[in-house]
C-alpha cells in the first residue's frame, strides 16, 4: 500500500514567481459555506491571496457572508477583494480556480449529484448547473472539504468530468484540526486527487493550513479522514472508560492523565481532549463540554465509516459498539450539541454501564 506524501513546494513556487517578468493573471475564487470552520478558512484564504484577485463568498445565511466581507475590508490589510454572492451560481460563474464546499451532511452532497448540480443547500435549492459554466484557460478545480461518503464523492467527481470534459476537476480535501486549526491556519488537509493536480492544489490549501497529505487518487482523502475519525471515536470512549475507572478507584484524574500520557495509553483523547473536567484547562470538558467537535458530528462520521465498511463487506466490531453508544448518547438532553468527549458524563452518570 502506498503511503501518504507531504507536499511542500509552495515556497519554491513563490520564489520562482518573484523572478518572472510575465504578469500573473488575476484569479477569481468562490468560497461556499461559512460555518464555524469555513468562516475562519475563508478569512485566511482571502488574507493570503494576492491583491487584485477576487474571492466571492456564499452561504445560505447571507448575513454571515456580509459580516465576513465587512471584517475582511476593515480588519485585514491586503489580500484578495472580497464580495458577497447572492447565490452559488453567482459565486461560481467567474471562478477560475477553486470552489471549497462545506456541506455538513452527506444528503446535501448527494442531492447535488442527483440533480446534476454542483451544490444544493436548501429548499428552494441554491445551485449552479456546471454545464453552463463558461470555459476558462485552465480547468476549474472543485475542492470539496466536506466529510461525506467516498461513494457520493466519486459519483460527483464523475459528474464534473462528464459535464465539464477537460474543463473541470473535482477533488476531495477533508481536513483535521478543528475550529482552532481553521482559525490559526494550521489545518492538515487529506487530499484525494490525481497526482498531476497537486501542484495547483497545494498552494491554495496551504493558505488555509500547514500541511497537505496527498493520500492517493480521488476519494483517498475521504478514506483517510473516515479511518482517522473512526479511530478517534473509539479512542475517546476508551479514554473515558479508563479515566472513570481510575477516578472510581480513588486516583486524582490529573495524576492518572499524567501516567497515561507518559505511558503506552497516550493518545489525543487523553492528552489534548481529555474528557474529565479540569484535567486539561483548554479541553471542552473544562468548559462544560462546549465547543470542540460536536457529538452529532462524530456520530455522522462513525455512520459514514460504517457505511463505507459495509460497501466492501468489512466486518467491524469496535466501530459497531462505538456507533451504538454515540447514537444513544446523542439523544441524551445533557449531551446534545456538546463535544463528543461528553460521553464521560454519560458513563459517570450510569456507573460506566452506558446510557
Amino acid at each position: 500500500m502506498s503511503t501518504a506524501r507531504v507536499w511542500r513546494p509552495a515556497r519554491a513556487l513563490a520564489q520562482r514567481r518573484s523572478f518572472s517578468t510575465t504578469p500573473r493573471a488575476l484569479d477569481n475564487y468562490a468560497f461556499i459555506g461559512l460555518g464555524r470552520m469555513g468562516y475562519q478558512m475563508a478569512r485566511n484564504l482571502q488574507s493570503k491571496l494576492p491583491p487584485g484577485d477576487t474571492i466571492r463568498l456564499y452561504d445560505i445565511n447571507r448575513s454571515a457572508a456580509e459580516k465576513l466581507v465587512e471584517e475582511m475590508k476593515t480588519q485585514q490589510a491586503g489580500g484578495a477583494a472580497p464580495e458577497v454572492s447572492t447565490s452559488v451560481s453567482d459565486a461560481a460563474k467567474e471562478a477560475v480556480g477553486f470552489l471549497p464546499f462545506f456541506l455538513p451532511h452527506p444528503p446535501q452532497a448527494f442531492m447535488m449529484n442527483l440533480s446534476l448540480k454542483t451544490l444544493v443547500f436548501t429548499t428552494p435549492p441554491q445551485s449552479v448547473d456546471i454545464a453552463d459554466l463558461p470555459p476558462r484557460p485552465q480547468p476549474r478545480l472543485f475542492i470539496d472539504s466536506s466529510t461525506i461518503d467516498p461513494h457520493t464523492s466519486s459519483t460527483v467527481c464523475q459528474l464534473v468530468e462528464d459535464k465539464l470534459p477537460g474543463q473541470g476537476h473535482f477533488v476531495d480535501a477533508p481536513m483535521s484540526g478543528g475550529v482552532v486549526g481553521a482559525t490559526a491556519g494550521t489545518l492538515t488537509f487529506m487530499l484525494g486527487s490525481d497526482k498531476s493536480l497537486v501542484g495547483r492544489l497545494e498552494p491554495i490549501l496551504l493558505r488555509m493550513g500547514k500541511r497537505v497529505l496527498h493520500c492517493g487518487p480521488q476519494t483517498a482523502g475521504l478514506a483517510a479522514k473516515l479511518a482517522n475519525n473512526l479511530l478517534l471515536g473509539i479512542q475517546n470512549i476508551g479514554t473515558a472508560e479508563a479515566m472513570l475507572l481510575g477516578v472510581k478507584l480513588g486516583l486524582d484524574p490529573k495524576v492518572l492523565a499524567d501516567v497515561i500520557n507518559a505511558s503506552t495509553g497516550k493518545c489525543w483523547a487523553s492528552e489534548v481532549n481529555n474528557p474529565v473536567p479540569g484535567v486539561v484547562p483548554t479541553a471542552p470538558a473544562s468548559r462544560g463540554y462546549e465547543g470542540g467537535f460536536g457529538i452529532e458530528l462524530m456520530l455522522k462520521d462513525m455512520k459514514l465509516a460504517q457505511d463505507a465498511a459495509r460497501r466492501i463487506d468489512l466486518q467491524q466490531t469496535m466501530a459497531t459498539k462505538a456507533l451504538d453508544l454515540y447514537e444513544r448518547a446523542s439523544k441524551d438532553a445533557e449531551c446534545k450539541g456538546r463535544d463528543f468527549s461528553v460521553v464521560y458524563q454519560v458513563f459517570d452518570k450510569t456507573n460506566g454501564q452506558g446510557p
